[in-house]
């Protein structure tokens, strides 16, 4: 797995391959936004990490014209700027992920797994995680084979869950992908959707499929399969 590192700061771009190589990855690496183009068309690269901030072509230019010519490449951007308009730019921008630095190294780690396991199936119509499974053309969903009725909404926060598996996702992050990025912060819509899913996903005595993860906000455990009781 080869991931491309476009970040002008060489201590950080030390940092990355050290610990990205500490975990099985091979890393390659641009100082500027032209050279970082350059190299997502031309190397074999399976990932970008992607700085806003860089001299000449931004992120955001640089996010662009990946865009162009490999649209379905994992894009995460790294950004020094914890506000709102940043972060919707880069979704907007087509950014798989974005994560604001400083970060943890692990987190960094388990978001770059989630999106590579994203990019296995990128135009996929069907989207499985143990026992549950979703169509995205005929937008319905199934746990064990059971259809499960879902609202729109309900359908669109249960794909976002399960294309971000194991990852702690805050209620901002939720409310910018799947409501309008002006929805009132202080709104517990998300609260209240999670419940509505947890009540047609979840089973009696069995721990919930979406943890809340308290000050963080929430986190998708796809269900186990259950082992078949035919077998000895």
């Amino acid at each position: 797995m080869r991931v491309l590192i476009v970040e002008d700061e060489a201590a950080i771009v030390r940092m990355l391959e050290r610990g990205l190589a500490a975990h099985g990855y091979q890393c390659v690496s641009a100082g500027n936004g032209e050279d970082g183009v350059r190299m997502a068309n031309d190397e074999a690269v399976d990932l970008v990490l992607l700085d806003i901030m860089l001299p000449g072509l931004d992120g955001q230019g640089v996010l662009k014209r990946i865009r162009a010519t490999r649209p379905g490449l994992p894009v995460l951007m790294l950004t020094a700027r914890d506000d709102l308009p940043n972060k919707i730019g880069a979704l907007d921008g087509g950014a798989d992920d974005y994560m604001t630095k400083p970060f943890a190294f692990e987190e960094l780690v388990a978001r770059i797994r989630a999106l590579i396991r994203r990019a296995d199936q990128p135009q996929a119509s069907r989207l499985e995680a143990g026992d549950l499974q979703m169509d995205l053309l005929s937008h319905r969903a199934w746990r064990a084979e059971k259809q499960i009725d879902l609202s729109s909404r309900e359908f669109a926060l249960l794909e976002y869950f399960m294309r971000h598996p194991g990852q702690v996702l805050s209620r901002q992050q939720i409310l910018s992908a799947i409501w309008d990025y002006a929805f009132d912060p202080g709104s517990n819509v998300v609260d209240v959707y999670v419940r509505y899913l947890r009540r047609k996903l979840d089973r009696r005595n069995e721990p919930s499929t979406i943890s809340t993860i308290r000050g963080a906000g929430y986190r998708f455990e796809p269900p186990t399969q259950p082992e078949d009781a035919s077998k000895p």
